[in-house]
C-alpha cells in the first residue's frame, strides 16, 4: 500500500508551542496538554483547532494499551512534550490519529532513560494513502469498534466492584475489621520470602523462564508473555532441591515500580522469579488463593497510600507484608468466596 510522510500531509505546529513552568501556570478554563493526555487547566490558550498531539518525549512508546497519539479540539495549550500536528487538505483529522495511536516507533526514538522521539525522526513517520472517502469509512469503523471497547471495559469494572462488594459483604470492611474476627499477622499464618538471588551472568538465551515485574503484570491480567530472560535446568533444579520455588496457588506480588499486582501460579510452567522484585507468598492449608489475592488488594492500597510523599524509592517490602493485619477466617467461608469470584470470572470471558 503506497504511505506517505506525515510532514507532507501535516502541518507541524512545534514552533508555536510556547513552555511554561508549573509555577507560573494560572488555574483556569483551557486545557493544558502534554505527552499523554491532558494534565490540567490554565488562564490562557496558544491553539484553538482540531489537532492530533503526538507524544514527543515521555510518551507510552512501545505500549499495546496506551497511545501515544490522541485528538484535541478548541482551545487549548500543549507543553514542549508532544509534538502538535494539524491535518491538511485531504486528510481527516481522525484517520491521521487513529494512524498514529500506536505507531511502531522502533528505531526512531533515543533515549536511554527518558525516550524521545524528535521532530526530525517524527516527519520520517509513514502513514497509508488513502482517499478521503476511504478514510471516512474506515475511521466510522474504527469508532464503533472503540464504542464496544469501552462498553466492554465498563462491563469488566462493574464485574470487578461485584467482587469487591461481595468481599466486604462476606468478610467486613478489611481495615476496620467491622465483623470482629481474630486479627492475625499474616507472616503467622504464612511463609513470606523472596527467592534465591539470580546474577546477571546465571542468564542465558533458552531455558526456564525467569519472571520479572513485567511478566508478573502480563500474567495478572491473563495474557501471554514473551519472555526474554532464562536460568539453565540445571541451575534451576538445583534451586529447587536448595531452597524450594514457587508451587500451583502461591501468589507472587510485584515489590517495586508497579507495586502490589498479584499473579496466583497456575503451576503450568516450571519458572523461577527475579529477589526484590517479587516477593512469594506460600498459600498453605490457611489460605484459599483466590481470596488471600482479594484481602491483599485491600491491604496493598492501604500499604501504598501510607508511603512517605516524595520517598525516593518507594517498595512492598517482606517485612511491611509480613506484618499485614489478616482476618483468620475459617477456610470454608474463603472456599465460598473464591466459588463466587470464579462465577464471575466466567462471565468476564462470555
Amino acid at each position: 500500500m503506497e504511505k506517505i510522510l506525515l510532514e507532507d500531509c501535516c502541518d507541524i505546529l512545534d514552533s508555536m508551542r510556547i513552555p511554561i513552568t508549573a509555577s507560573d501556570r494560572e488555574e483556569g478554563k483551557y486545557p493544558y496538554y502534554g505527552a499523554n493526555g491532558l494534565q490540567g487547566y490554565i488562564n490562557d490558550y496558544i491553539f484553538d483547532d482540531d489537532l492530533v498531539l503526538l507524544a514527543e518525549d515521555g510518551g507510552n512508546f512501545g505500549s499495546k494499551e496506551k497511545p501515544i497519539a490522541y485528538r484535541v479540539s478548541g482551545r487549548c495549550w500543549v507543553n514542549n512534550h508532544a509534538h502538535v500536528l494539524k491535518a491538511k487538505s485531504g486528510l481527516n483529522i481522525d484517520y491521521l490519529c487513529y494512524s498514529l495511536m500506536f505507531y511502531n516507533v522502533d528505531g526512531l526514538i533515543n533515549g536511554a532513560t527518558r525516550q524521545k522521539l524528535t521532530q526530525t525522526a517524527m516527519r520520517k513517520m509513514k502513514i497509508p494513502y488513502r482517499v478521503i472517502d476511504e478514510q471516512v469509512s474506515i475511521v466510522g469503523k474504527l469508532k464503533i469498534i472503540t464504542k464496544i471497547i469501552e462498553q466492554r471495559k465498563q462491563e469488566l469494572h462493574f464485574l470487578d466492584n461485584l467482587i469487591k462488594v461481595r468481599f466486604v459483604e462476606m468478610f467486613g470492611e478489611p481495615i476496620m475489621n467491622s465483623k470482629d474476627w481474630k486479627m492475625m499477622e499474616l507472616g503467622e499464618l504464612t511463609e513470606i520470602g523472596s527467592s534465591k538471588r539470580i546474577f546477571e551472568k546465571e542468564y542465558v538465551s533458552s531455558g526456564i523462564p525467569f519472571y520479572r515485574t513485567k511478566e508478573i503484570v502480563e500474567l495478572s491480567k491473563g495474557n501471554n508473555i514473551s519472555t526474554e530472560l532464562y536460568i539453565t535446568k540445571e541451575r534451576f533444579k538445583e534451586i529447587k532441591k536448595q531452597y524450594g520455588v514457587p508451587q500451583v496457588n502461591d501468589l507472587l506480588i510485584s515489590a517495586v515500580g508497579t507495586i502490589g499486582v498479584i499473579w496466583i501460579v497456575d503451576g503450568k510452567n516450571d519458572f523461577y522469579y527475579k529477589d526484590g522484585n517479587l516477593i512469594r507468598v506460600d498459600a498453605s492449608a490457611k489460605f484459599n488463593s483466590v481470596y488471600l489475592k482479594n484481602l491483599l488488594e485491600f491491604l496493598i492500597t492501604r500499604y501504598k497510600k501510607s508511603m512517605s510523599v516524595g520517598t525516593a524509592y518507594a517498595a512492598l517490602t517482606i517485612s511491611g507484608l509480613t506484618k499485614m493485619k489478616v482476618y483468620d477466617i475459617p477456610i470454608e467461608l474463603q472456599n465460598e468466596f473464591a466459588t463466587f469470584v470464579k462465577q464471575v470470572d466466567k462471565s468476564k470471558f462470555m
